[in-house]
């Protein structure tokens, strides 16, 4: 921002956007709820890499600089692989090893209902995706100031 220019590596990108309080309370949940191995995902907005950079500031100019080795374009949560043993609750998805038969085990599955064979869950093909006027809020929240102040 300082430099007056901020460097985009693909102007396809999108990433996951995840608030430290919505990151604590899937932490919490986990440890409530988890019988061992299983990966929870929270369902969080999407957000293209543009726009998260017009949020910071809408006057800086973005200049395309390439994709950098190992990164990607778009964030990849549950791949097609993990479909057959994935599970949609309201708030998250929980993966839960093949190990055993695990995820058959109706103590682990609770009340979640199976994902459709071949679902993902990628930045790209959200279905939430957050707005420039929303990250603006965020960005300038007491919560978010107290943070960038203490250099976290």
């Amino acid at each position: 921002k300082e430099t007056g220019v901020f460097p985009i590596t693909d102007s396809r990108m999108t990433r996951f956007m995840v608030s430290i309080e919505q990151g604590v309370n899937l932490v919490w949940h986990a440890l409530e709820d988890s019988l061992g191995g299983e990966i929870y995902i929270h369902k969080i907005p999407s957000m293209r890499i543009t726009d998260i950079a017009r949020a910071v500031d809408e006057s800086v100019n973005q200049e395309i600089v390439g994709i950098r080795p190992g990164e990607k374009i778009h964030e990849l949560m549950i791949g097609q692989e993990d479909a057959m043993n994935s599970y949609e609750y309201d708030w998250y998805y929980k993966i839960i090893p093949t190990l055993e038969n695990w995820y058959l085990d109706p103590e682990r599955i609770k009340n979640g209902c199976k994902v459709d064979e071949g679902f993902s869950y990628s930045s790209d093909q959200n279905t939430d995706w957050m707005t420039v006027e929303m990250l603006r809020k965020i960005l300038k929240s007491d919560q978010y100031l107290e943070l960038q102040r203490l250099n976290l």
